[in-house]
């Protein structure tokens, strides 16, 4: 893959088209290229329409040239899990058949990025309902993570397609969810950005429903750069993206407060986890870095709380059944596995959970504002084979582990960036988690943003991946 104008961050793209050294139709016609080129190794999307990408962009370049300039996502291409509604896009949930028309409608974080004229170009794969983390479907088999050019490898779930559509370079920001690590697992496992936002920031209208409780809007990007810029346009509470990155912008490294944690997040690690991120952090401290000790027992107590009253199942289950029945015989084997696992859960076990998970968010989100973010890996586990999960019993194995450092953020309300840092002893990309007490968003933005100046890209860091090569 050779460098190009659309290798570049955002605002150095929409840059770029302002100055007259590119168009929004030439930049787009190099991200439909670069899917066509690289979509029967990597199968990103369920649906793909370059053409119409093509067209709406050479509509924006009509629009910039009469002076209607709205901002740096303008004429861009983005891509959206298949769970969002997108006018004029099927949506099929990662099930068999695609969904009734309400399911393919424009929800709020779609319309926020369409008043900045962002151009979706298709939509990525998910696992059945967004409920897995591995990576690999029953009905449409598994998108390749690019990071391994001999085997094929998984690319995290449930936003599987997502992080890949970014690697061929058709999308700079993927839309995704995440409620038990959908958006930050992907993210990690293909060396990009990923944001989860406090449960309730955003609005999930639009969007095809796991569990109301903890199903937050999100995407992946290439940068922190990028993600600010995303965050900026999504947000109800901001209407310029450029403004916000310049006010999120010009933090050191040296001054941050980072805490770190002994609990949890560091078992299980794969070799070259636990060393990427321990490096990532002694880089920081190097720098200047204030490196705090806090307790995370709470981390451990609340992914308990999940699995005691199968919240995702108990939810899912409901949604399942209210909306998509006439699936339910021909579901992926794994997906209904777990949806079956909340059919017990009494409802006194449920809201004993959702009370527990209350308390520990008040004692967490107290403990977090000492700091500027908890750091801790991202994903324990080298991303898995197709052939090593295809086992059922060991294909849950390894979405314990996956979900085994995301799904506590989810649980305690939390909000959280994932940035690449190292490559494990696989080779496969290292993600450290900065997390942040509910509502803090900017403050862990901001945080990334300083990691990453000191860090660089995934693609400053480790190069392109090398299946891309």
């Amino acid at each position: 893959m050779t460098d190009h104008i659309l290798d570049k961050p955002i605002r150095g793209i929409a840059q770029a088209v302002r100055d007259g050294k590119t168009s929004f139709a030439e930049v787009m016609g190099e991200a439909v290229a670069r899917h066509e080129r690289h979509d029967e190794a990597l199968q990103a999307f369920k649906y793909f329409d370059g053409e119409g990408a093509i067209d709406s962009a050479r509509s924006a370049d009509a629009l910039l040239a009469k002076g209607h300039d709205v901002g740096p996502l303008m004429g861009l291409p983005i891509s959206a899990k298949d769970i969002f509604g997108v006018n004029g896009m099927p949506t099929y949930g990662g099930t068999s058949g695609e969904m009734d028309p309400q399911w393919a409608v424009d929800g709020p974080v779609m319309q926020a990025l369409r008043r900045y004229l962002a151009i979706p170009t298709g939509k990525t794969h998910t696992i059945e309902f967004a409920f897995g983390a591995v990576g690999t479907s029953y009905h449409y088999g598994a998108p390749r993570n690019p990071w391994d050019a001999k085997d094929h490898r998984v690319s995290g779930g449930s936003s599987v397609g997502a992080g890949v559509s970014l690697a061929e370079g058709s999308s700079l920001l993927a839309l995704g969810t995440d409620t038990g690590g959908s958006v930050r697992i992907p993210a990690s496992v293909t060396g990009n950005v990923g944001l989860k936002v406090t449960n309730g920031r955003w609005s999930t209208d639009g969007i095809v429903p796991l569990s109301t409780t903890f199903d937050t809007p999100g995407f992946l990007t290439r940068s922190v750069e990028d993600a600010i810029i995303g965050f900026g346009a999504v947000d109800p509470d901001y209407d310029d993206p450029e403004a916000l990155f310049n006010e999120l912008d010009g933090i050191d490294a040296g001054n941050l407060r980072l805490g770190v944690c002994d609990e949890h997040f560091w078992d299980n690690c794969a070799l070259g986890v636990a060393e990427g991120v321990q490096a990532a952090i002694d880089e920081l401290a190097k720098k200047g870095a204030h490196i705090i000790k806090i307790p995370m027992a709470e981390a451990t107590e609340a992914r308990k709380c999940l699995f005691d009253a199968f919240m995702f199942g108990v939810e899912g289950l409901s949604h399942v059944r209210q909306h998509f029945l006439d699936r339910m015989d021909s579901v992926d084997p794994t997906i209904e596995r777990r949806l079956n696992a909340g059919i017990d859960i009494t409802g006194v076990d449920y809201y004993t959970s959702v009370r527990t998970l209350e308390r520990l968010n008040g004692v967490i989100c107290d403990r977090l504002r000492h700091v500027d973010a908890l750091v801790v890996p991202t994903v324990v586990h080298t991303p898995p084979t197709v052939e090593e999960v295809k086992d059922i019993d060991d294909y849950f194995v390894a979405n314990g582990l996956m979900t085994q450092n995301t799904q506590p953020i989810n649980m305690l309300a939390l909000c959280g960036v994932t940035i690449p840092v190292a490559l494990d002893k696989a080779g496969m990309p290292v993600g450290l988690q900065l997390v942040g007490a509910s509502g803090t968003e900017e403050r862990v933005l901001s945080t990334a943003l300083a990691c990453e100046r000191l860090f660089g890209t995934a693609r400053e860091r480790f190069g392109v991946p090398p299946l891309l090569k």
